[in-house]
């Protein structure tokens, strides 16, 4: 089992006095564990650097901007393929379900999609085990990774860290679909109500079924690999 997940929730999560003074704790781990390669650690050590340096106010305040008021950046992954439709609900069932087998309980009103969640998850699996489960969702998190290198935030570097750690490229026919669905701009009132009046992105034949979820799932619960695809070692799109 490897604390580096736990470390990259942490990061992941809204700030809070707690996170930020962990921030050497969470730093210490990262490094200890070397799970990603040197360039990825380098990157997220200039990202817990802010955590130690910045205002509290001021790190939530880009947090919020980020990921609560930019749908294109939100962290809840079944978001970026189901949007809100009911297909979505089933499939946070099936993903909580999954974490009570592997003895992980959240709470009520707790979202399991929610990424800082999953790699919670991911801390409590074995190693090899987490590493096959992280590359599920790479779509999703190669999608959001190329959204925030658009807008040179330091937390981009959580996301190359990801993908460096799963150790593979996403589908390119997932994230081409992902590609499509707009990315807004909560600066732009009028694009930002436009945005969230969008068809979800589906990927699969038509409103009736959306596979990509719950195939994904399905691999999770039986522990099949993805296949390997060669990446960039870079980790950068």
């Amino acid at each position: 089992m490897a604390n580096t997940y736990k470390a990259l929730s942490a990061l992941l999560s809204y700030p809070t006095e707690e996170i930020k003074a962990a921030a050497e704790d969470i730093h210490t781990i990262i490094m200890d564990e070397a799970l990603a390669p040197a360039w990825a650690l380098r990157q997220i050590a200039r990202l817990i650097e802010d955590f130690k340096s910045l205002d509290l106010y001021e790190l939530q305040e880009r947090y919020v901007f980020l990921f609560d008021r930019t749908r294109s950046l939100s962290l809840h992954l079944f978001e970026h393929v189901h949007g809100e439709s009911r297909d979505r609900g089933q499939a946070m069932v099936d993903l909580k379900t999954l974490y009570a087998e592997g003895g992980l309980e959240i709470g009520a009103s707790e979202l399991p999609d929610f990424l800082p969640l999953f790699l919670e998850y991911l801390s409590t699996r074995p190693t090899e085990e987490a590493r096959q489960l992280l590359a599920e969702p790479l779509s999703v998190i190669a999608a959001l990774k190329e959204r925030l290198q658009k807008r040179k935030t330091p937390y981009l570097a959580v996301f190359r860290t990801l993908e460096a750690i799963a150790g593979r490229a996403p589908s390119e026919a997932e994230l081409n679909d992902l590609r499509k669905a707009p990315d807004d701009d909560p600066n732009d009132l009028d694009a930002l109500d436009e945005a969230w009046a969008d068809e979800p992105v589906i990927f699969g034949p038509g409103d009736e079924a959306c596979p990509k979820v719950s195939d994904m799932l399905d691999r999770m619960n039986v522990g099949e690999p993805p296949a390997k695809i060669a990446k960039d070692p870079r980790g950068i799109a």
